[in-house]
């Protein structure tokens, strides 16, 4: 054989096994390729999976927080408390529970006073779509401007006559979205068991509730000797909410109650609540308007209504009107450990009472101050016939009277 023969039989053998050898590493790179794809694809999964285990932990589980407060306050109708400057006191301790386990939701918070202790509210949840939710205990009663119809530390007329921020025993579902809020409720009876409950007082309670009627030559401040309890009472509320912008949004709504009063043994009475309100925000301001009005009748002449709240008794009328308007400004800050300032003023009038011929006024020009974990409210509250300010709303005669009250507390 020659040597250009031989050279191109070697050329020959050369070329077929470097093709062979390429076939070989491409058919291993192929099945490497489709390898790497099947683990990242498992990776991948497995993240999604370690990802949801981690969230499911993160929402599972309860909060627990909650506040001290202190209060300074000095008025006008207590010439011994102005003379050493006023009194500076414990206001509360309370404990804050929030959270879920699973699908089911626990809210609950109680305080501490110094002359009582009381829940707030207290109930199990569920989210039965994403906008609604359902909840059973002891639940907030949904009524006109929601969460507070007013900015202050003294709320608005409307909580000292159960009409706001109250609570009771029974059930709520509620919708909330961007466009409305819906409330229905059914509150079997008071957060402490109605006419018949086994409790210290009827007036160891965070917020007002009928305890009992009037009768003649009791006393304004008198507990009732003819007891009768809030009972079967059905709750709705609807509010149409309309967004411009992020700065802009008006709320109008209405609120409706029908229940009736039960003395132990049998119903002695109904009771109706009826309430409208506006809400409107553009930038820093806020804008809230409400009117409501409630009629309670009863089988027995009575002169007043009985509500117990904070370890005393107070008289209101079986009917009235009760207007209210708020104005607020926001205003972020950065002075000191002060990141944020409201400025307030809050209107209630309380009119049209049977068997009363002097309306009840109140006025609340304040700010609220937020400085890291403390919340400050500074209002100067002048008042006529009001309640924690020299009156009651069950009453003639009142005078007008001025209270300035700086309540601050530490949050956690």
């Amino acid at each position: 054989m020659d040597n250009r023969k031989l050279l191109v039989l070697v050329g020959s053998l050369v070329a077929v096994s470097w093709l062979g050898a390429g076939q070989v590493q491409a058919q291993e790179n192929d099945g490497l390729a489709a390898e790497i794809d099947r683990i990242e694809s498992e990776f991948e999964l497995l993240k999604r999976k370690v990802d949801s285990l981690e969230m499911d932990r993160e929402e599972d589980g309860i909060t627990i927080g909650g506040a001290v407060r202190f209060q300074y306050v000095v008025t006008d109708y207590d010439d011994a408390q102005r003379s050493r400057g006023g009194d500076l006191d414990f206001d509360i301790f309370r404990l804050d529970f929030n959270g879920r386990m699973g699908d089911v939701i626990l809210s609950a918070q109680y305080r501490w006073f110094e002359y009582m202790d009381a829940f707030r509210h207290a109930y199990f949840g569920y989210d039965f779509a994403e906008d609604w939710q359902g909840q059973v205990g002891m639940v907030i009663q949904p009524f006109g401007v929601m969460p507070y119809n007013s900015h202050s530390y003294f709320f608005s007329s409307n909580f000292y006559l159960g009409m706001e921020d109250n609570n009771g025993a029974g059930i709520r579902f509620r919708k909330r979205s961007s466009d409305w809020d819906l409330d229905f409720a059914f509150i079997l009876n008071d957060e402490l068991g109605g006419a018949t409950g086994l409790v210290r007082s009827p007036a160891d309670r965070y917020n007002y509730d009928v305890v009992g009627i009037r009768l003649p030559g009791e006393g304004i401040y008198d507990e009732p000797t003819q007891v009768a309890g809030e009972n079967n009472t059905f709750m709705t509320r609807a509010a149409r909410k309309w967004h411009w912008d992020d700065e802009r949004m008006l709320e109008l709504g209405v609120s409706l109650q029908y229940g009736r009063f039960n003395d132990g043994q049998e119903n002695m009475g109904d009771r109706e609540n009826l309430g409208l309100h506006a809400v409107y925000h553009t930038g820093p301001w806020e804008f809230h308007a409400q009117y409501a009005t409630y009629d309670y009748t009863f089988d027995v002449a009575t002169e007043g209504v009985v509500l117990g709240a904070y370890a005393y008794f107070d008289t209101v009328p079986e009917s009235a009107d009760i207007y209210t308007a708020n104005i607020a400004y926001n205003l972020p800050v950065d002075i000191g450990p002060i990141t944020h300032l409201q400025l307030y003023n809050n209107y209630s009038l309380v009119t049209n009472k049977r068997g009363f011929n002097d309306d009840t006024v109140m006025n609340v020009i304040g700010m609220s101050v937020t400085a890291g974990g403390m919340f400050t409210y500074v209002d100067l509250v002048t008042a006529k016939n009001q309640p924690f300010v020299n009156g009651a709303i069950g009453a003639d005669g009142g005078s007008t009277n001025t209270r300035f009250n700086i309540n601050f507390g530490y949050y956690f």
